[in-house]
C-alpha cells in the first residue's frame, strides 16, 4: 500500500465528514491508500460518522495528540504516513502530487503548510502569509503535522512523535527526521485548514497555548540556533511593552535619561517589527503588510506571556 492517512479526532462532528469526503475523492487508486481515524473519546458521533464514510476507526480516549498519531502509525500499512487534521480538506490531486516521492529514500518527510479556505477572515489570510514557505519546492527546517507525509521506516527510526509534548510536536519530530534525510516543502501537495484562528482574540489564545509547548520542546531536545529567536523575541516584546508605561510613570526626579531610554527601546522594537513586516512580506503579500504587523505584536505578546508564566 502506498499511503496511510492518519487523522486524530475528538468531537469533530462538524469537520470529519468534509475532511473524509475530500480524501476519498482524491485522484488515486482506492486500493493503494487507507484512512485511519483515531478517536480521542468523543462525546458526539465522530467515530460513527468516520466509519460510515469508510475510514478505519480506533478508539483511544486517553492519549495525547502525539500518542494518537503514533497509535495510528502503528496500525498503518502504507509506505508513506500522511498526517492530517480533522478540520482540514485536500485537493483531488493531493496523493498524486505526493506520489512523486514514492521510492525517494533520501527524502524522509514532505508536505506543505495548509492553505486557508476561500472564506477566510483577514486574520487567517494575513497569518498564512507568515506560515507559508518562501520556496515552492525545496528543503525546509520543519513542516506542520496537518499536512505532513513521513516515510514509515524513518518514522519508526526516529520513534515517532514525542508524547510528552502537547504542542510543537511537529517541529520536534522534524528535527529528528532531518537527521535521517531531507525534509521537503512542496506547495503542489495542497491541503486546506478550516481551524485557523478567525479573530485576534482567538489567535492570541492559540499562540499562548502553543508557546507553552514551544518551550517544553526546546527543553526536551536542547536549544538549536534556529530556535533562539522564538525564545528571545517574545520575551523582548513583553519587556518593550512593560517599558513604555514604566517610562511614563517614572518620577521626574530620576532625570530624563532613564524614561527616554525606555521609550526609545519601545519605539525601536516597534520599528523593527514594522521593518520585518515590510521587508519580508511586501513582495508576496503587499495588502497584508499592516495586518501582519498587528498580528506579530499579538503573536509575540502571547508567546512571551506563555514563556514568562512557565513554572
Amino acid at each position: 500500500m502506498h499511503f496511510s492517512v492518519i487523522i486524530p479526532a475528538k468531537n469533530e462532528r462538524e469537520n470529519i465528514g468534509r475532511c473524509l469526503d475530500s480524501i476519498f475523492q482524491v485522484d488515486w487508486d482506492p486500493e493503494e491508500y487507507e484512512v485511519i481515524v483515531i478517536d480521542n473519546g468523543s462525546s458526539d458521533d465522530t467515530p460513527l460518522l468516520a466509519a460510515q464514510k469508510g475510514a478505519k476507526v480506533y478508539l483511544q480516549p486517553d492519549l495525547t495528540i502525539s500518542g494518537l498519531r503514533n497509535f495510528g502509525a502503528s496500525m498503518a500499512k502504507g509506505e508513506l504516513l500522511a498526517f492530517m487534521d480533522a478540520d482540514c480538506t485536500v485537493e483531488p490531486s493531493w496523493l498524486r502530487a505526493a506520489s512523486r516521492y514514492l521510492g525517494t529514500e533520501d527524502i524522509v518527510c514532505f508536505g506543505s503548510p495548509p492553505q486557508v479556505p476561500p472564506e477566510a477572515t483577514w486574520v487567517q489570510q494575513a497569518w498564512y502569509q507568515v506560515r507559508r514557505k518562501k520556496e515552492e519546492v525545496g528543503e525546509t527546517a520543519w513542516l506542520e503535522s496537518m499536512n505532513m507525509f513521513v516515510r514509515r521506516v524513518a518514522f519508526s527510526r526516529c520513534q515517532g512523535f514525542d508524547e510528552h509534548l502537547a504542542t510543537c510536536e511537529d517541529y520536534d519530530i522534524s528535527l529528528r527526521l532531518k537527521a535521517l534525510g531531507k525534509v521537503i516543502t512542496d506547495s503542489r501537495v495542497v491541503a486546506y485548514h478550516y481551524g485557523e484562528a478567525r479573530t485576534i482574540s482567538h489567535f492570541f489564545r492559540k499562540e499562548r497555548w502553543r508557546g507553552i509547548g514551544n518551550l517544553k520542546g526546546v527543553l526536551r531536545h536542547g536549544v538549536k540556533a534556529g530556535e533562539l529567536p522564538s525564545i528571545l523575541l517574545p520575551v523582548l516584546h513583553c519587556l518593550a511593552l512593560f517599558f513604555l508605561p514604566l517610562a511614563l510613570l517614572l518620577p521626574a526626579s530620576l532625570g530624563a535619561a532613564t524614561p527616554a531610554f525606555l521609550a526609545v527601546f519601545f519605539i525601536g522594537w516597534q520599528a523593527f517589527l514594522l521593518f520585518v513586516s515590510f521587508v519580508r512580506y511586501y513582495r508576496m503579500a503587499p495588502r497584508h503588510v499592516h495586518q501582519i504587523y498587528v498580528l506579530l505584536n499579538v503573536y509575540y505578546l502571547a508567546r512571551g506571556i506563555a514563556m514568562l508564566r512557565q513554572p
